[in-house]
C-alpha cells in the first residue's frame, strides 16, 4: 500500500515552490528587525525556534514535494491513457463505455458487452465482447470519436452471424466460455471464478454482477454485463 502524503504537507508543497519560500513564510518582520539576518532567521525556523506553522525539515519538504509532483503526473498520465478522455460522447452507448473504461483498464471491473447489429455487408451479427481485453489489445479512440463502430468479431468471447450461421466462442484472459450448459451460455471469471449468466430471463446475472440495457439509435441491441472483481486477501 502506498504511503499517503499528509493533507497538511500537500498544502505546504503546493503553496511554496522552494524550501526557502516556505521558511520565509514563517519569518515575521519583527524577527528580521531583531535578528537582522534573513539566513539566521531561516535557520531558527528550520530548528523550530521561530515560526507559527508546522516544523518541516528540508528533507521532508523535498520528499513531500516529489510525492505531490509524482501524484500530479500520475493523474495526468491516467487521464491521457483513457481513450474516452476529451471526446464529445453524444451516443448513450459511448457514454456507458466511457463510464466503465477506467475500471476495466485497472482490473476493478470486467464488463461483457452484448451487441446485436448489422455488419458492413448488411448481415445481422451478435456476440459477447470482453471489454477489458479489447481495451488492452485495441485502440478505442476511433470508437469513442465515432469513426468506427464497435461490433463483435469471430475472435471475441462469442460470435454469431445470423445469415451464414457461423458460430464461434473463445476464452479470453478474463473469462472462460461455458457453452454446453442447460442454463444456456455462461461465462466464468478467471480471477474470482464467479459465473456470469447472460440469460435475459435469469433473475440475476450472478454474484457481484449487474445487467444494463443500453438504448442507442446506433445499434439494434446493446446489453452490458458488469462484474466487479474481488480478489481474495
Amino acid at each position: 500500500m502506498e504511503e499517503e502524503v499528509p493533507s497538511g504537507g500537500d498544502n505546504i508543497v503546493t503553496e511554496y515552490n522552494t524550501y526557502e519560500d516556505f521558511l520565509d513564510s514563517q519569518i515575521t518582520s519583527l524577527d528580521l528587525y531583531y535578528l537582522e539576518d534573513e539566513e539566521l532567521a531561516r535557520q531558527l525556523v528550520e530548528l523550530g525556534y521561530r515560526g507559527s506553522g508546522e516544523v518541516l525539515k528540508r528533507e521532508e519538504f523535498e520528499a513531500r514535494k516529489a510525492a505531490a509532483e509524482a501524484s500530479r503526473l500520475s493523474k495526468r498520465s491516467q487521464q491521457k491513457s483513457l481513450a474516452s478522455s476529451g471526446k464529445d460522447l453524444r451516443d448513450p452507448f459511448h457514454r456507458a463505455l466511457a463510464q466503465r473504461e477506467e475500471a476495466n483498464r485497472s482490473g476493478k471491473m470486467t464488463s461483457i458487452l452484448f451487441i446485436r447489429d448489422r455488419n458492413a455487408r448488411g448481415q445481422e451479427v451478435s456476440g459477447y465482447i470482453d471489454y477489458a481485453h479489447r481495451l488492452k489489445t485495441e485502440d478505442f479512440e476511433p470508437y469513442f470519436s465515432g469513426k468506427k463502430r464497435l461490433l463483435p468479431r469471430p475472435s471475441d468471447l462469442s460470435f454469431y452471424n445470423w445469415e451464414t450461421q457461423t458460430s464461434t466462442s473463445n476464452p479470453t484472459p478474463n473469462y472462460q466460455v461455458i457453452a454446453e450448459n442447460a442454463s444456456g451460455l455462461l461465462f466464468k471469471n478467471k480471477r474470482d471464478r464467479k459465473i456470469l449468466n447472460v440469460d435475459p430471463k435469469a433473475p440475476s446475472p450472478g454474484d457481484n454482477s449487474t445487467r444494463s440495457t443500453i438504448d442507442t439509435p446506433r445499434y439494434i441491441q446493446v446489453v452490458i454485463y458488469d462484474h466487479i472483481t474481488r480478489r481474495k486477501t
